[in-house]
């Protein structure tokens, strides 16, 4: 696939980004890709077991739709990438790419640039209108209701509409896309990256209701009664707490619940100064060291934060991990985000012991440990390093630690499905059926806080399976 020799003649390209002193006054995307992209194409080395196959959750086609990037053959190549993706330009945005690093050239050098392949074809693929409504044949006269509007009930509701269901999205919010809508600043993913997705939807069947809270102002069970099946895709939201001394103090606040307020106001809401939480001039602390934590610190950089210090419990991962052991597995290893090249002070093997406030109820500072790791009979134990206090300034801080399990409050109470161990809703991953008849759970509300890959993979296969049980058969891939 790609030219044979390709992967020695020439060099990976990643993205281009804006200088850092001009994207931080905005809220736009700065990225910019390669111009040649036939070239990266080229770099797949026909290697003969495409590892990056079982790399990629969605089991993407990436040699072949390479070799039609380094041919010039882009419409094929859109056709082969939307075989197994609904929504490339999502995850060609904030995929991590596990792909890439089960790439077999990244044994020896520098991995194929394949997310940026990914993202070049179906852009080109919009640029050329080459994206168009799959408007089915025939209508099943089946109602499928979709709870939840992130990937994976977008991914499922156009499957469905695609062999003739009559599909109904009900979001709780105020515009589609969950996380993707408000979890995820725009200066990273901008949302009219959702907006012609949904267009195509609309054209293709699909129904949208927002501000729709199943197990709110909608009745879960009059779900049950009006469709023939009810599909749950309502995510992870419920974020882990820190609940120690302090905890209360004014200041201190979820990741998301800050970020959607910044969203919003991005996207023209009348958020009230009361209401929104700006970090201007404040000391921040963001606590949490994955991505959600980095969104926290662009967004804080471009209120024009004083300062961005994020913390983080585990040690500090290696520069290069030994990709003799690692490979073709997602390796931890240091990575820098864009935002944090923009600027933030990184801490690792911290653990915060208490908020301090001021007399009115602010936070000020925040009481910090350093902490060390053991590993005794292959359990890691955590300890405190005696002496090793400190203090630092905190006028706002974001919690970003994650999320334990989806909300049980609402819908998930009133339709009394079964739970796993760790609070999801128990479904398995072959027929997503849950405790009860005809309803099907998918995405992070069924496997737990994933990411935007897994969550359409999961999507998909949940199609496939209502499909199943409601024709008898199916033609829709798994």
């Amino acid at each position: 696939m790609g030219k044979p020799t390709g992967f020695k003649e020439f060099s990976r390209e990643n993205l281009s980004y804006a200088p850092v002193a001009d994207r931080i006054t905005h809220y736009g995307e700065f990225f910019k890709l390669p111009e040649d992209m036939s070239t990266q194409g080229a770099r797949c080395m026909d290697c003969g077991i495409p590892f990056c196959h079982n790399g990629c959750p969605i089991n993407n086609i990436i040699p072949d739709w390479n070799d039609a990037v380094y041919h010039g053959r882009w419409r094929e190549a859109l056709d082969i990438l939307h075989s197994t993706n609904n929504f490339p330009e999502f995850t060609g945005r904030i995929c991590p790419a596990p792909c890439e690093e089960a790439c077999t050239v990244n044994l020896i050098g520098d991995a194929i640039s394949i997310k940026n392949i990914e993202l070049s074809i179906v852009e080109k693929g919009w640029a050329e209108g080459w994206i168009t409504p799959q408007i089915a044949k025939e209508k099943t006269g089946k109602r499928v209701a979709i709870v939840g509007s992130g990937p994976a009930g977008l991914s499922c509701a156009q499957q469905l509409a695609r062999v003739g269901h009559e599909v109904v999205v009900f979001e709780k919010n105020d515009r589609i896309g969950g996380l993707m809508r408000y979890g995820i600043p725009n200066f990273k993913f901008d949302k009219s990256v959702i907006d012609r997705r949904m267009a195509q939807m609309r054209a293709e069947g699909v129904e949208f209701r927002v501000n729709s809270a199943v197990g709110d102002n909608v009745s879960a069970s009059d779900l049950l009664n009006r469709f023939d099946a009810v599909v749950l895709t309502g995510g992870s939201e419920k974020p882990r707490d820190l609940p120690i001394e302090g905890r209360d103090l004014n200041g201190i606040h979820f990741a998301m619940e800050f970020l959607t307020k910044n969203t919003k106001r991005v996207l023209g809401d009348d958020i009230p100064e009361e209401e929104f939480i700006s970090a201007a001039g404040k000391h921040v602390v963001v606590i949490g060291g994955g991505d959600t934590g980095s969104d926290c610190i662009g967004t804080s950089n471009r209120h024009g934060a004083e300062s961005v210090t994020q913390l983080e419990i585990l040690p500090r991962p290696a520069d290069n991990p030994d990709k003799l052991v690692t490979w073709p597995n997602y390796p931890m290893k240091m990575r820098t985000s864009t935002s944090q090249e923009e600027g933030c002070n990184r801490d690792w093997e911290v653990s915060t012991r208490r908020f301090i406030g001021d007399e009115n109820g602010n936070v000020q500072a925040i009481e910090c440990v350093r902490v060390k790791w053991s590993n005794e009979n292959g359990q890691w134990k955590m300890e405190e390093i005696p002496g090793s206090e400190f203090e630092l300034p905190a006028q706002l801080v974001t919690l970003a630690m994650g999320f334990v399990h989806p909300v049980h409050e609402g819908m998930l109470e009133e339709l009394g499905v079964e739970k796993d161990g760790r609070g999801n809703v128990a479904a398995n991953d072959t027929g997503y059926a849950t405790s009860i008849d005809k309803v099907f759970a998918a995405g992070d509300m069924r496997r737990g806080q994933s990411l935007v890959v897994w969550a359409i993979r999961e999507g998909r296969q949940c199609a496939h399976a209502v499909d199943e049980y409601l024709m008898g058969t199916t033609t829709l891939p798994r």
